[in-house]
């Protein structure tokens, strides 16, 4: 995997943690754990464990002068663990195989109209903005999950760090607001809650979904899959008449 741009060192009084492979590792999971305790005090979707450590981990980093180096060269160890934690998302998926053949079509559906409104709603963006072609299709892959979005905006000419970026906030925002918009607009079917929110915000709002119920979890794990291949075909067909 590639390394961000190097930079500047923190200062001699840093160098123990410079030298420490797994510092990364432990201020990520420190920021995580003092992000779960801060939610479970204040109870409000405001307070998420996921936005919380990131803030932390940004200002540990500021205050210290550690550089972000430092940081990835122990962090990325933890990436190791996406590949297996994204298959375990079939579990619950076999788990409700019958619930997905009764209504198969409906979930279809479902999760190609969300793919749909996805990628009209970036061209929307864009015309209002006047995005030329770099930068519109830099958000096309904005609601999949990083890896495929990545290889998207990379094939498409866009701004990959930017896409990344772009979906790290989509996967935030639809973890934080999800539970919210469901009871705004009076979504009570298990379904359709997993469908919107894997649809729309990838493996960070599948972790809402999980704890929202099984069926929202398997029906959410499900969605990633589907919408990330649907993205792929539209973004490419969209990139090249558009």
């Amino acid at each position: 995997a590639s390394h961000p741009p190097q930079g500047k060192k923190g200062g001699p009084e840093m160098t123990f943690f410079e030298n420490s492979v797994f510092f990364g590792v432990a201020v990520s999971l420190v920021s995580y754990g003092l992000g779960v305790l801060i939610q479970s005090k204040r109870k409000s979707a405001l307070f998420n464990p996921l936005l919380l450590a990131i803030l932390l981990t940004i200002l540990l980093l500021v205050v210290t002068g550690i550089d972000y180096d430092v940081y990835y060269d122990g962090a990325q160890y933890l990436s190791y663990l996406l590949t297996p934690a994204t298959v375990c998302l079939a579990v619950p998926l076999y788990e409700k195989l019958s619930l997905l053949r009764r209504n198969f079509l409906a979930i279809s559906l479902g999760i190609a109209s969300g793919v749909a409104t996805t990628i009209l709603c970036v061209l929307a963006m864009g015309s209002i903005f006047g995005f030329d072609h770099a930068e519109y299709v830099t958000f096309l892959p904005k609601s999949i999950t990083t890896a495929i979005g990545m290889g998207v905006s990379e094939e498409l000419g866009g701004y990959v760090t930017l896409t990344v970026a772009v979906i790290i906030i989509t996967g935030l925002m639809g973890n934080i607001v999800a539970p919210g918009l469901c009871r705004l607009f009076r979504i009570t079917d298990p379904i359709a809650k997993g469908i919107a929110i894997g649809t729309s915000a990838h493996a960070m709002g599948t972790a809402r979904a999980m704890e929202m119920g099984e069926t929202e979890g398997a029906m959410s794990s499900l969605s990633i899959v589907v919408s990330g291949i649907l993205t792929v075909i539209a973004a490419t067909i969209v990139a090249q008449y558009v």
